[in-house]
């Protein structure tokens, strides 16, 4: 075995065919021979894994028991965060003050900068008008809004998380523009460009100011409310990400005017979820206006939008953990599966319409288990149906490889399994772990 022999006139070693010092020859394999590695995924020389390596008694220092002290610095951080949440209707119409409000507390706002993301899809469906009347607000705000000095089309959906690209474009464009801590990066989109250009500003500096206007039922009913960024890495959804407070979001429901059908009732299912966990009270609302809902009734569905993202923040904000360092994750009832059926179909399948799904199959779960009757299980069937969303799917018959999902589940979440079950309407409670047998039955029957 090659050894690295570290010590007075030790000298690490080069490995045959690189000339990176320090890393140790492999024998036998490495980790790129792994079927499961790609190349690319590692573009640098493998340092064997599984291999013990000796070294040689000077590598060693032995200091007497007297000496071995330890000094605790142990401290508690506590961090306080403004969290500005906005909603209101027509945020660009130069007479109304949201646009300005949200800037407001900055003293120094004229001297600030600001670089603005626009989802390529919100741009088509409004012809740029949007772009248009972003530059024309900013341009009538005067010194009362950050100067904006371009506007930035990229790709939103799914697409948006499926490589590094967009978070590269917003580096770039920090440094370009030297966007500094104190200025802003604006994104204008669905909740997977948020993620994406979220991250983008949330590595700039170690941090850019970030302003959210979410353009989609699921971004406004929850995605926005939240502190999270990333995208999606090794087919894994939210592999790579950083928790970033935002500095504002402004919710403005003329944007949901530019949704397709499909695209707005499939944001009710975070709604749903919330409901379920939170307001026994909204979840009956929704019974009653589901209908409506699905119809794009404003009367009923801008006030539902609220009320979910008003329940969402404060499990946020009051629930005690924000940066997700506990076990529990009741807001992610329904999303093992569901964020298992997105990575199992390419994500072809909306984050919404997977979220229905994967509130279907454990609210089964829990019915099958005999703790949600019977009845509450009808009646969450019966919004999902109403809300117009799928009931089932053809992946569910891959049992295999949607259980798969409840370790990457483990995994991204640290720690042993936690799953958010119900037991009633408003009574959700933690388990850790799942019957294999029991899911299948109830995947078989949504399949």
């Amino acid at each position: 075995m090659s050894r690295w022999h570290v010590g007075p006139a030790a000298k690490p070693p080069t490995q045959q065919g690189s000339n990176r010092p320090g890393i140790l020859p492999c024998q036998g394999g490495s980790l790129s021979d792994s079927p499961k590695v790609r190349a690319n995924d590692y573009p640098f020389d493998p340092i064997c894994v599984g291999q013990p390596q000796t070294f040689p008694e000077p590598f060693v220092q032995r200091a007497d028991s007297s000496q071995l002290q330890t000094t605790n610095l142990d401290s508690e951080v506590r961090l306080g965060f403004a969290h500005r949440v906005r909603f209101t209707r027509d945020a660009f119409d130069l007479a109304n003050p949201a646009l300005r409000d949200v800037f407001g507390g900055d003293s120094d706002i004229a001297t600030r900068r600001a670089v603005a993301f626009i989802d390529s899809g919100l741009l088509q469906a409004t012809e740029g008008e949007i772009a248009n009347r972003l530059r024309a607000a900013f341009t009538a705000g005067g010194r009362s809004l950050p100067q904006l000095v371009e506007i930035v089309a990229i790709p939103g959906g799914e697409t948006a998380k499926e490589s590094h690209e967009i978070p590269d474009i917003v580096l770039q464009l920090v440094n370009h523009h030297k966007i500094c801590r104190k200025s802003f990066v604006i994104a204008i989109g669905g909740g997977a460009m948020l993620d994406a250009v979220g991250y983008g500003a949330a590595i700039s500096h170690r941090g850019v100011r970030l302003v959210r206007m979410p353009s989609t039922v699921l971004a406004q009913d929850d995605a926005a409310m939240g502190v999270k960024n990333g995208i999606n890495r090794f087919g894994k959804k939210n592999f790579v990400g950083a928790f970033a407070v935002p500095y504002a979001v402004l919710c403005d429901e003329v944007l949901l005017e530019t949704l397709p059908d499909a695209v707005y009732r499939a944001g009710f299912s975070e709604a749903v979820k919330i409901a379920l966990l939170k307001d026994p009270a909204f979840f009956e609302r929704l019974e009653r206006d589901a209908a409506r809902i699905a119809s794009r009734d404003g009367a009923v569905a801008n006030p539902a939008i609220r009320r979910s993202a008003e329940l969402h923040l404060r499990h946020i904000i009051d629930g005690g953990d924000p940066f997700e360092a506990n076990e529990a994750r009741p807001l992610d009832f329904g999303h093992w599966a569901a964020h298992r059926l997105e990575s199992m179909s390419a994500f072809s399948i909306s984050h919404g319409d997977a979220v229905g799904l994967g509130l279907l199959l454990d609210c089964r779960y829990s019915n099958l288990k005999g703790w949600l009757s019977d009845a509450d299980f009808a009646r969450i069937r019966a919004v999902i149906a109403a809300l117009g969303l799928p009931m089932r799917h053809a992946l569910f018959a891959d049992h295999a490889a949607l259980l798969a999902g409840a370790d990457e589940f483990r995994e991204h979440l640290g720690g042993k399994l936690t799953v958010t079950m119900l037991r009633g309407v408003g009574h959700g409670f933690e388990v850790h772990e799942l019957d294999h047998a029991l899911v299948r039955q109830a995947a078989v029957e949504l399949s």
